[in-house]
């Protein structure tokens, strides 16, 4: 008898325990102020090779942005909007297989946080607001939606990793002249890494709090 009581006690404390331990994971309160130091202009320069997938690679070696950041509140939250973005210069145009790409952004883009980890310094969101019209050789489309991104205060680096389903091929308009390779039913990828800096020189902290 005293060994099964014991034996009871031993799973109800594990039990107790592993409930303690899910409990405490799910109520992790997301950060809902987000300092930025120093606010005001920035601007982006790619890090390495920028790449949209569609169906096919199209590659930029040359990419820049430029905008404004602030510090918000909220989850999620607008922490930087993206007033202007190139991708490819007439030296060095963006290129695929199905010719020399052209991409015109339509903006403002934003930047958006949503979950900090002081341990790292590493703020995880997206890109949103994402609209921009892709010619590659004949084809043209127009690509939509947000784009899955981290941003790391040590290094100032916007990664830009979006995942199927972040972005869209729109139907209005729809592709031209892209056959089966484009389609509405196309999940474009976003990659790349953009070097952000301060219109000081320095590089933007992003802290996200919960007071």
């Amino acid at each position: 008898m005293k060994k099964t009581l014991r034996r009871t006690a031993v799973v109800a404390g594990a039990a107790a325990a592993a409930f303690g331990l899910t409990a405490g994971t799910a109520s992790a309160v997301p950060s809902t102020v987000w300092t930025v130091t120093p606010s005001g202009s920035y601007t982006a320069t790619n890090s390495g090779n920028i790449v949209l997938t569609a169906t096919i690679p199209m590659t930029c070696t040359v990419s820049g942005a430029s905008g404004s950041m602030g510090s918000a509140t909220g989850n999620p939250a607008t922490v930087a909007t993206i007033s202007a973005i190139n991708f490819g210069t007439s030296a060095s145009p963006c290129t695929s297989v199905l010719g020399t790409v052209t991409t015109v952004a339509v903006t403002p883009w934003t930047v958006v946080a949503q979950d900090y980890t002081a341990s790292t310094g590493v703020t995880k969101g997206y890109v949103g607001n994402v609209t921009a019209n892709v010619t590659a050789g004949a084809c043209k489309f127009t690509v939509t939606g947000k784009a899955s991104a981290t941003y790391t205060n040590s290094t100032g680096i916007l990664a830009v990793n979006s995942v199927a389903g972040d972005l869209a091929v729109s139907s209005s308009p729809a592709p031209v002249n892209c056959g089966t390779v484009v389609t509405t039913a196309t999940r474009p990828i976003f990659k790349g890494n953009y070097a952000i800096k301060a219109s000081n020189g320095t590089i933007p902290k992003i802290v996200g709090s919960n007071p």
